[in-house]
């Protein structure tokens, strides 16, 4: 499925960005790791944009946690 930029851009700035900017992630994010701010993001977006597929979280250059819709879909992840 094919998302519009400008939709995709407005859909982050109001549901992830303008909670998270000029925040302390501990009042926001329970533990917030990588991994967790990761799955946090992807709940505020999933039902936004249907055609999420991945989340990347960068914790530094060489080092990111990611999050997949097949990831969140296996019998593992439940």
């Amino acid at each position: 499925m094919v998302e519009d930029f400008d939709r995709i851009e407005r859909t982050v700035g109001r549901r992830v960005i303008d909670v998270l900017d000029h925040s302390d992630l501990n009042d926001r994010i329970e533990n917030p790791t990588a991994e967790n701010i990761a799955l946090w993001i992807w709940k505020r977006l999933e039902r936004a944009l249907g055609a999420l597929d991945e989340i990347v979280v960068w914790e530094t250059p060489t080092a990111c946690a990611v999050v997949r819709r097949d990831d969140l879909l296996s019998p593992a992840a439940r």
